[in-house]
């Protein structure tokens, strides 16, 4: 029994369509209740976090800590007033939200919770399904969400909400190239693209000896490929339109971006669908990077701590500190230009993902693939990130023109300019009624030069 049971903990494809319809079902509830409920208290975490950042207590009155605030938000939602848009296209203007929600909520299918496990006597892992290409099924999810966002945006025949889909759409395009190629590298290393394969292939960390002493080389992947892990995260933040990239819904020019004439249960699924991609993607990114379901080291010294439903504990807990990495960087960094944001996905993540793909693919033709090749891969992408943040070409500050050399500069009539005197002109209002005294004025002034 405990060869059988050992044999269980890693799951493979063929573990995978052998369920009762029962465990089925229960195992696409669980998935469905884990994104809803993670929902929401995403929403109390991260309002509790940059309430904490600001000096602020965030929500603390509906319920014990204000647990119950965003659920208080939620019904408050429900019950306001749904507002079509006489222009809108009513059909596509009512799936776009639910096009968004469906595609994030489905990435959840193919994530691994745990390992095996017996539930009621049955062997099962603690994943919905796995396929060969498990990963291209994220990336398809991962993409098919922005078309709500799109479709959002162009359905509701309006500049603003237009502007926005417009903006999602470039950025799906530039940042799920680098998102990718990352992944990519996981491919080279795992030889896989089943998401159980690559938990598996994670685990299976060696130890090198040197001088006698035992060093445990690295198993995870997000030490392991660095360069790819830190690429994907960014890449990630930019798929989810999470701040500092949120262009689609930028309220200090967009008002509300793509979400500008959504109201009521249509604004609270696409609020929805952002925290649910945000949890996907943290759950994913745990998968190929942060060993999935796998205990971190030193609780890997407790032998029994990848057995059982621990492993639950542990996925769970790294999906958390990178919610918390998202809520972070919403709290610190400025919004990007869209200049600046469109040449740091083209300009810079790509050429390095590029270069450390090859760089990757020349290790991996090594014939002797063996434990120190990995340490050399560890340091070769740290290397590679290095080299690429102090050398990477910048462009020279060029020295600001003065005030007349701007008014001298600029085309007569291209817009108005402040006086050099700093005297604020005369309104309209004023210019027209010194317009309307002005031949008065001069008659009375040639009567007293006559006279």
């Amino acid at each position: 029994m405990n060869a059988v049971y050992l044999a269980a903990q890693d799951p493979t494809l063929a573990d995978f369509g052998k369920d009762p319809w029962w465990l089925v079902l229960g195992k696409i509830v669980f998935a469905f209740a884990f994104g809803l409920l993670a929902t929401l208290l995403g929403v109390w975490f991260e309002r509790r976090v940059v309430g904490r950042m600001a000096v602020r207590p965030g929500p603390n009155q509906v319920g014990p800590f204000g647990l119950l605030q965003t659920l208080a938000d939620g019904l408050k939602m429900a019950f306001k007033e749904d507002i079509l848009p006489r222009a809108a296209d009513k059909v596509v203007f009512f799936f776009a939200p639910t096009i968004s929600v469906i595609s994030a909520v489905t990435a959840l299918s193919v994530i691994p919770f745990g390992p095996s496990v017996s539930i009621f006597g049955h062997w099962t892992p603690l994943q919905v399904t796995d396929v060969p290409v498990a990963v291209l099924v994220i990336l398809a999810c991962s993409s098919m969400g922005v078309y709500g966002v799109v479709l959002g945006g162009w359905a509701s025949g309006s500049t603003y909400p237009l502007l926005g889909g417009l903006r999602s759409s470039a950025q799906m395009i530039s940042y799920e190239v680098a998102m990718g190629l990352s992944i990519v590298a996981v491919f080279m290393t795992a030889g896989t693209m089943s998401t159980s394969g690559i938990v598996a292939a994670q685990g299976d960390g060696t130890r090198l000896s040197l001088g006698g002493f035992e060093l445990p080389t690295p198993g995870w992947y997000a030490i392991l490929l660095l360069p790819s892990f830190i690429i994907f995260f960014i890449a990630m933040v930019g798929e989810t339109n999470r701040a500092p990239f949120d262009l689609p819904e930028a309220e200090s020019e967009l008002v509300a971006g793509f979400m500008t004439e959504y109201s009521s249960l249509k604004f609270a699924l696409f609020m929805l669908s952002e925290y649910v991609a945000m949890v996907s993607m943290s759950a994913v990114t745990t998968t190929l990077f942060l060993g999935g379901w796998r205990a971190p080291w030193p609780i890997t010294l407790w032998a029994g701590a990848n057995d059982g439903w621990w492993p639950m504990l542990w996925f769970f807990g790294k999906v958390i500190l990178l919610v918390f990495v998202f809520v972070w960087l919403r709290g610190t960094l400025p919004r990007l230009r869209y200049d600046q944001f469109m040449r740091f996905g083209w300009k810079v993540l790509l050429p390095i993902n590029l270069v450390w793909i090859l760089v990757l693919a020349g290790l991996r033709s090594i014939e002797d693939w063996q434990t120190n090749d990995r340490l050399l891969v560890t340091a070769i992408g740290a290397g590679v990130l290095l080299l690429a943040t102090l050398f990477w070409p910048s462009r020279k500050k060029q020295p600001k023109p003065s005030l007349q050399e701007q008014a001298d500069s600029r085309p007569y009539g291209s817009f108005p300019l402040p006086p050099m005197d700093l005297q604020v002109p005369p309104s309209p209002r004023t210019r027209r009624v010194v317009a309307e005294r002005e031949p008065a004025n001069v008659v009375a002034g040639s009567e007293s030069r006559e006279v």
